[in-house]
């Protein structure tokens, strides 16, 4: 019988995870005779896993996002040859999770700084892949916002004036799976503003050679609108504090 370190937890030994081995035995090592992951059903090999992993951050799979699109256990982990911590079967998590989340984790890639790829966190530090009663398997809150400030507490507030987008969803500005601009945002300034801001008090049209010319405009250089509105996530100031100043 194949003996490897993992299975010390187990006081059954093999015959936790493949069922009884003595019809396997007795037919000279029938393979037909014992529970064999590979040859099963993704739902059987997860309820054979989840009598011992159903607590913690496993306690969720039965029903998750995973779990419905006919994934398994062994679909990441494997028992006798894994490749990387945690018995998975890539080098990493990002490996891992790129295996089928190609779009998401192309945009690690992409110019600005990203912890992911830094390996300062990983896919798991917000999502938990083994099932949440949150948002998009979110590891912390019940939204996305209480997710992302679980660590950016400064932009939890309560505030006095709040930011409509911000209050909503930080993904209203923000990618957090990476962007090619500043601060991971979804566009640059100002044109990330101007989709919202559309002929309301300043022009919102793009800065061309009107503005620099005709009007001859005091914003066509640094134009960023956080330049003058600083505190564009909320503000507690008695009066500035509407148009998010300091």
């Amino acid at each position: 019988c194949h003996q490897d370190p993992h299975h010390g937890s187990f006081p059954q030994g093999c015959e936790s995870c493949h069922g009884p081995g003595k019809a396997h035995v007795e037919g000279g090592g029938d393979k037909t005779k014992i529970l064999n992951p590979k040859n099963m059903e993704a739902r059987a090999v997860s309820e054979v896993c989840t009598t011992c992993h159903d607590r913690g951050t496993h306690a969720l799979w039965a029903g998750s996002q995973h779990d419905q699109r006919n994934l398994s256990c062994v679909t990441c982990h494997s028992i006798h040859s894994p490749q990387g911590p945690k018995q998975l079967k890539a080098e990493s998590e990002m490996k891992l999770c790129a295996s089928c989340h190609k779009n998401i984790t192309n945009k690690q890639q992409r110019f600005n700084h990203m912890p992911v790829r830094e390996e300062k966190m990983t896919c798991s530090s917000c999502h938990n892949v083994h099932g949440s009663s949150n948002a998009r398997l979110l590891r912390v809150g019940t939204t996305i916002d209480e997710s992302c400030t679980s660590c950016h507490t400064e932009k939890r507030g309560p505030y006095l004036w709040e930011h409509a987008p911000v209050a909503d969803s930080c993904v209203t500005c923000h990618d957090p799976h990476g962007s090619n601009n500043d601060r991971m945002l979804v566009a640059k300034q100002p044109f990330l503003c101007q989709r919202c801001h559309v002929h309301s008090r300043h022009p919102a049209t793009v800065y061309d050679n009107t503005q620099a010319t005709i009007t001859k405009s005091n914003r066509i250089a640094g134009r960023s609108c956080v330049n003058c509105h600083q505190m564009i996530h909320g503000s507690n100031h008695p009066t500035s504090g509407k148009v998010f100043m300091r």
